[in-house]
């Protein structure tokens, strides 16, 4: 830099504490005068004042921005032709393009390089005829260095075809979450293991087809109509190679294999069971866990009219549970936070609780609003404030609530939960909760 008698004023307009600071600090060394202001404001406040040698002046600020304040600048007499250098992290091609028509000297690129501005300041002061350019970034990666992570499934995942309760559904106010019955998948190394055949296995099939046949697992939690509705539409089921296995409760009427044959009989179905081409195997489930390959299923009962179960998954230590019909807390509608944890009411889902405990993942259901459950007693749903006690008191990861009521448009669901999320707060619950919909897919 030239001597001269007396230092250099430098303004520096700079919004940010730290970086104005380091500005200050460096240019101090060097032997400058600096006076520091805010935004840009204070900038067109300050300027016509002080009439510094050069402004260092930051694009992104409140009040005035750096382009903005500039232009004004360039319109006073006082203030036209003190030298202005950008320094900002915004240096996109429309901004560069207005610095040169504003004749901005420089334009350095954040974070800051010392030697760079200096080189850039002296430049400036020894009457060179810069404009406006960005400095490149210091660090360039190449290709082959850019951070591209990979997406683990370490603990495999889960995928929900379907989270309706009752009946299919279709329409604009249900595009959100979508309108197919109860189904889900889960992924692990070779296996897929299925939990119920609402209409959402349609498209499980579908999207199972280009692997080629393979072993199939499929659980179900009941066989209520909307939980085994979609079987028929199952499309490996009709191809050779697939072997598909069925599991479920002892049901007191039927055995597992004339329930799924009974939907398939020539008055309700085009097409019978014996046109299927899979392999099958009906197993009544007992009191063990199941091991299929590296995956433990268990389940409990739940409750709900007949015999229904809830199950859980475990992949490396990672536990999803997974229950779609459980009237939790049967007819009780005070405020969660007036029972009794020990009471009798809470004690008699003592086992359920313990199951469903400090998983990782639920999927649950709580079909029905504080103000429908009272007429909804005895259906075997969740009313919703239920669902928030019964999170508090096993605690899980995360919250996936399922199940959804076929008449609950998006947006009532959108308010659903975020009523969902108040009940929590109150029950002093911090939990993450949301919404399952259609074609959800988590990686445990």
């Amino acid at each position: 830099m030239a001597a001269s008698s007396s230092p250099k004023h430098i303004l520096i307009v700079e919004d940010v504490a730290v970086v104005s600071q380091m500005l200050e600090k460096i240019l101090q060394k060097e032997g400058f005068a600096t006076t520091v202001v805010g935004d840009g404001a204070q900038c067109l406040e300050v300027a016509p004042v002080l009439r510094p040698d050069l402004i260092l002046l930051d694009l992104m600020m409140p009040r005035v921005n750096g382009l903005e304040a500039l232009k004004r600048l360039r319109t006073s007499d006082v203030t036209r032709d003190i030298g202005v250098i950008f320094c900002s992290a915004k240096d996109f091609k429309t901004e560069l393009e207005q610095a040169r028509e504003l004749g901005a000297f420089a334009f350095i690129h954040k974070p800051i390089d010392r030697q760079e501005l200096i080189a850039t300041i002296n430049r400036y002061f020894a009457g060179a005829e810069e404009v406006a350019t960005a400095a490149p970034p210091k660090i360039q990666a190449s290709p082959t260095e850019a951070y591209a992570p990979s997406l683990r499934v370490d603990n495999g995942s889960f995928h929900l075809w379907g989270t309706r309760g009752s009946i299919p559904i279709s329409g604009a106010p249900f595009i959100r979450h979508g309108g197919n019955t109860s189904c889900m998948s889960v992924e692990y190394g070779d296996e897929c293991i299925i939990f119920d055949a609402g209409s959402g296995i349609r498209d499980l099939g579908l999207k199972l087809l280009p692997g080629g046949p393979r072993k199939l697992h499929l659980f179900i939690t009941h066989t209520h109509w909307d939980h085994i509705q979609g079987f028929p539409f199952f499309v490996p089921a009709f191809i050779p190679g697939y072997e598909i296995n069925l599991y479920a409760s002892p049901n007191m009427d039927k055995d597992l294999e004339s329930i799924f044959r009974g939907q398939l009989d020539r008055a309700y179905f085009p097409v019978q069971m014996e046109d299927m081409q899979a392999h099958f195997e009906f197993v009544d489930l007992g009191h063990q866990p199941m091991q299929i390959g590296d995956i433990t299923v268990s389940w409990d009962y739940t409750l709900h009219p007949s015999p229904t179960l809830g199950y859980k998954v475990e992949i490396n230590g990672k536990q999803l549970a997974y229950v779609t019909d459980n009237e939790f807390l049967k007819g009780y509608v005070a405020p969660p936070k007036e029972i009794d944890p020990q009471g009798e009411m809470v004690v008699i889902h003592e086992k359920i609780i313990r199951f469903l405990s400090n998983v990782d993942i639920l999927i649950h259901e709580a079909q029905y609003t504080p103000e429908e459950y009272p007429e909804k007693i005895g259906w075997g749903h969740t009313a919703l404030a239920n669902g928030c006690l019964l999170a508090k008191l096993t605690q899980p990861g995360k919250w996936i609530i399922t199940h959804h009521d076929p008449a609950h448009e998006d947006d009532f669901l959108h308010e659903k939960l975020n009523l969902t999320r108040q009940i929590l707060r109150d029950l002093d619950c911090p939990l993450e909760v949301e919404h399952a919909y259609d074609g959800m897919q988590i990686f445990l």
